[in-house]
C-alpha cells in the first residue's frame, strides 16, 4: 500500500501535468489541502517536498508554493551558439539589456582565466537575457582587447559573434565548456528574477579562434528552471 503523501503526490502532479494547476499559479495553502485530502499538515508537507524535489513546484518563504513551468528550451552544450541565434531557433519573444560594456584592465581573476598580464585590457561586457519577459540568463563576457578592438552597447545587443565574423573577419573554432551549479551572487539577484530560486547554473567557456589563440572568457549564468542542457553522443568502438 503507498503512503498518503505519495498518492497525494501523484494526484497533484498529474493535475499540474493536466492543467489544472497552471504555472505560475500558487497552490492553495497547505491547512486548505490538508482539509481537502483529510490528512496532517505533515503528509501535505512531505507531498509538497516531493514536488518540488521533482521540479513541478517552487516553495517561496512567506508566500506559498508557485507552479513551475516544466516547459524548457533546449540549451546545445557541445555548440557554439550565440544567444541571437539560439532565440531564433527557439522561435521565442527575446531581448538583451546591456549592463556593461567598457574596456578595462584584465583584472586577477580574468587575467588569470585568459592567461594575460597585468598591462593587457579586456573588453567587459555585461548583459542579461530575456525571454518571455523575464530575465533568465545572465551573461558576462571578456573579450581580450588584442583580439577584439573595439565594441559598442549596439554590438553588444545584437551579436557580439556576428560582429566578430562579419566585420573583424575572425574565425571562432572551439571552446572548453565546464558547467557548474552555485548559489546566486547578489549581482545575479540584482540582474535576474530570481525570486525563490537559490541555486543557478554556470556554464562557463573558454573560446579559441582557428589559431587557438584564446580570446574569450565567458559566464553565462541561467535560472535553473527554463534550461535542459543537451548534448549529441556517440560511442566510439
Amino acid at each position: 500500500m503507498e503512503n498518503k503523501y505519495f498518492v497525494i503526490y501523484k494526484d497533484m502532479a498529474k493535475k499540474m501535468d493536466h492543467g489544472q494547476y497552471k504555472p505560475k499559479q500558487f497552490l492553495p495553502s497547505e491547512h486548505e489541502l490538508k482539509e481537502h485530502y483529510d490528512t496532517s499538515r505533515e503528509t501535505i508537507r512531505k507531498a509538497l517536498t516531493l514536488l518540488a524535489q521533482n521540479g513541478y513546484i517552487q516553495k517561496i518563504r512567506g508566500k506559498g508554493s508557485i507552479v513551475i513551468d516544466r516547459s524548457k528550451y533546449d540549451f546545445p552544450v557541445s555548440g557554439l551558439v550565440s544567444f541571437k541565434e539560439l532565440t531564433k531557433k527557439l522561435g521565442q519573444k527575446s531581448e538583451t539589456i546591456v549592463h556593461t560594456c567598457q574596456l578595462v584592465h584584465a583584472f586577477g581573476f580574468i587575467r588569470d582565466q585568459l592567461n594575460l598580464s597585468a598591462k593587457h585590457k579586456v573588453w567587459e561586457v555585461i548583459r542579461s537575457r530575456n525571454l518571455d519577459n523575464c530575465r533568465v540568463i545572465l551573461d558576462k563576457d571578456y573579450f581580450v582587447e588584442k583580439y577584439v578592438p573595439y565594441l559598442t552597447e549596439e554590438i553588444a545587443k545584437d551579436s557580439i559573434y556576428e560582429y566578430i565574423e562579419n566585420h573583424l573577419g575572425l574565425t571562432i573554432s572551439f571552446a572548453k565548456k565546464e558547467i557548474v551549479v552555485e548559489e546566486p551572487t547578489d549581482e545575479d539577484r540584482s540582474l535576474l528574477d530570481l525570486e525563490g530560486y537559490h541555486n543557478i547554473v554556470v556554464i562557463k567557456n573558454y573560446v579559441y579562434l582557428e589559431d587557438a589563440s584564446l580570446f574569450q572568457y565567458t559566464e553565462s549564468r541561467h535560472r535553473p528552471d527554463k534550461f535542459r542542457f543537451v548534448d549529441f553522443a556517440r560511442r566510439n568502438s
